[in-house]
């Protein structure tokens, strides 16, 4: 008869030195594609998070450069309108998908105001061109950011923070051109405003300031 009374020990799972063998294998990749960033490196600065205020304050100065230096007088800007669109923003705008983004400086008288955006009222202006300004405090649209025509939705990580690019850039024109503003007691004002607007109605502008003076 077999002797049976010796009990056979059961072999150990292989998962008991298996599974510290793979958590070093894995630490060691993990190392290998670990790169150490320095701080205040290139690198360092790409992994911030975007800061639109910090961008508009770098940007603006040269959006307004760009509009004083671009801008032509209301009343000659709407004259070439009228007569060839398209060579008036050759001339002086930025095309876009939607038409130009136009420069322009203007003298007028201030009417009604609504949301802080204003009636301008030029002498000589053709008949039937409305023009109006955004005063603040809150300052809509992506004229300022798109007038350059160098600032383009693939330097950015997703639409939001290019839309952020813009409100910056607004921000940091308010701050410099719009801070002083009496909204309030603008209404019969003369004043004397360069800036840009977006071209869609050729009859119909809405003028986003770089430079705002009231006389």
């Amino acid at each position: 008869m077999m002797d049976t009374s010796k009990q056979v020990k059961p072999k150990k799972p292989m998962t008991s030195w298996l599974l510290p063998l793979v958590a070093v294998v894995v630490i060691g990749a993990i190392a290998i594609d670990t790169k150490v960033v320095q701080i205040g490196s290139e690198e360092d600065g790409r992994a911030q998070a975007f800061n639109p205020d910090s961008y508009g304050a770098e940007q603006f100065p040269r959006i307004r450069d760009l509009i004083v230096e671009r801008a032509p007088d209301a009343v000659t800007l709407a004259n070439e309108l009228a007569a060839d669109k398209n060579a008036a923003i050759e001339a002086y705008g930025t095309k876009t998908a939607i038409g130009g983004i136009m420069p322009v400086t203007a003298t007028g008288t201030l009417g009604e105001g609504r949301s802080g955006i204003y009636d301008l009222n030029v002498d000589g202006m053709p008949e039937g061109v409305r023009i109006r300004v955004q005063t603040g405090p809150a300052i809509n649209g992506t004229d300022l950011r798109d007038m350059p025509g160098d600032i383009v939705f693939g330097e950015f990580t997703n639409q939001i923070e290019y839309q952020d690019a813009g409100s910056g850039i607004n921000r940091a024109m308010a701050a410099e051109a719009l801070s002083d503003l009496d909204r309030e007691n603008l209404t019969g004002k003369t004043v004397e405003v360069t800036g840009a607007f977006t071209l869609i109605n050729p009859k119909n502008w809405l003028i986003t300031p770089v430079a705002l003076e009231v006389q």
